[in-house]
């Protein structure tokens, strides 16, 4: 796990997949925010597509490479929190965020994690992918 989270952290600009509300892929940038215990925590506003997308189709995946071309593979069922702490620690993470969304009880601001996240890290040397549960 700790190599994932490592990874991530290296390259927190990802590219999220979802299922469009026209059943087709969506995918655009994403930054990952935080771990926390084990969590993946990213965020966005609930006014957004993707935000609809989630909440009808909440299993997801991320992919970000590094600039050795080694990439990671993030899939996971999102689950959406409400606790202030993890909110507050998301914003001061990310000057951006913060600067978007100001304080944790803004209401369009909304955070989750990959709930039973996989993470699989390759790159074109010819080994074997490593897998990873987070």
């Amino acid at each position: 796990m700790n190599e994932a989270i490592k990874f991530i952290k290296e390259n927190p600009v990802m590219y999220f997949s979802t299922v469009g509300l026209d059943s087709n892929p969506k995918v655009r940038p994403f930054q990952f925010m935080l771990e926390k215990e084990g969590k993946l925590y990213f965020c966005t506003s609930n006014q957004k597509d993707v935000y609809a997308e989630i909440k009808n189709h909440p299993v997801v995946e991320l992919t970000t490479c590094n600039s050795n071309f080694a990439w990671i593979r993030l899939s996971g069922k999102v689950a959406f929190v409400s606790d202030a702490v993890i909110k507050k620690d998301v914003l001061e993470s990310s000057e951006l965020v913060k600067s978007i969304y100001k304080t944790p009880d803004n209401p369009t601001f909304e955070v989750f994690y990959l709930e039973s996240a996989k993470a699989t890290i390759a790159d074109f040397s010819g080994n074997p992918p490593k897998e990873y549960s987070l």
